[in-house]
């Protein structure tokens, strides 16, 4: 009850504060982590930046190159970043044991659901996962969240990702999408709608394919994961895509470190929330950065303080 009480008292003041925002508001500075180049997530922060540029000029960010999920949560901890993208089974991994602390990591935004897809050139004989069997599949990067999600899919397909594929770990994501079209790679995995490797092999010439777990293999899948869903890509996400295509996924967040300002961070929900359309129009998924999405995607507990408030405010009760 005092939780909520003190949510409901930052809720109201969350109302208030543009109301009293005649006079423009102070700067502010934040830095955030993204990932390496080629992926998803620097896409993703560069669409972020210019969003909230348009929204509140006011609100800065600085994008820091990182290895990823893993490293951003190390500079989270130790402070050497505000803000980060983290992959939903990082994310998962990280806060689920810190609920009870009060100098924790919290989940400020969320940035999309995103469905993992194997894709191969359209030619290719590979039509599931287990083709894949005795092949190179490019994987993702060592710090990607991306690729444990991967490696979980193969092991609830049956496959043993070390030992049933020839496993190739990537030091940028920008590279996958290469080794597929000069043939070093069989497949690629990733994940995200919005994520360069399957555009670059979508629009190649000859065109791509692209699949998840067989419907069968799902369940297993789920069950090996908490942070996992079973998500639908739409038909025509990707070009010769005609039919949609079921497969798992999960949710990517923005992460705050330990005692960011909640002044700071009600502002910055409150511009990521009028900005979405903004951010769809440079990412495609941008949309689903409703502050709204994390009721039913993460633990209240998890939550900033901020956001909770925030979330209180815009009616949509986080419980």
């Amino acid at each position: 009850m005092r939780r909520r009480q003190l949510l409901l008292d930052l809720a109201a003041c969350s109302l208030i504060a543009p109301a009293r925002a005649q006079q423009p508001e102070a700067a502010l500075n934040l830095t955030l982590g993204t990932a390496t180049p080629g992926g998803s997530f620097p896409a993703f922060g560069r669409a972020l930046i210019a969003a909230l540029r348009d929204v509140d000029p006011g609100v800065t960010i600085e994008p820091r190159i990182t290895k990823g999920s893993t490293e951003n949560l190390t500079l989270l901890k130790a402070g050497q970043l505000d803000l980060a993208l983290v992959q939903g089974e990082y994310a998962y991994e990280a806060l689920s044991g810190e609920q009870a602390r009060s100098d924790r990591l919290s989940v400020v935004a969320p940035i999309d659901a995103s469905p993992g897809l194997f894709v191969v050139p359209a030619s290719s004989p590979i039509r599931g996962v287990q083709d894949l069997r005795g092949r190179a599949v490019a994987l993702g990067t060592r710090g990607s969240g991306f690729t444990i999600m991967g490696r979980t899919v193969l092991q609830g397909s049956g496959l043993d990702p070390d030992h049933d594929i020839t496993p190739i770990l990537l030091g940028d994501a920008g590279e996958g999408a290469a080794q597929v079209l000069d043939g070093r790679a069989a497949a690629l995995w990733g994940a995200s709608l919005g994520w360069p490797g399957f555009r670059t092999l979508a629009d190649a010439p000859g065109g791509a394919r692209f699949f998840g777990p067989a419907p069968e293999a799902i369940p297993t899948i789920l069950a090996l994961r908490a942070s996992m869903r079973r998500l639908t890509v739409p038909p025509a996400s990707f070009r010769g895509q005609d039919a949609a295509i079921e497969t798992v996924g999960s949710w990517s967040f923005i992460l705050a470190r330990p005692g960011l300002d909640a002044v700071g961070v009600t502002r910055l929900v409150r511009a990521i929330d009028r900005g979405r359309e903004t951010l769809a129009r440079s990412y495609p998924q941008g949309r689903e950065s409703d502050p709204r999405n994390l009721v039913a995607t993460v633990p209240a507990a998890w939550l900033h303080p901020a956001t909770a408030a925030y979330l209180l405010a815009v009616g949509a009760d986080p419980g």
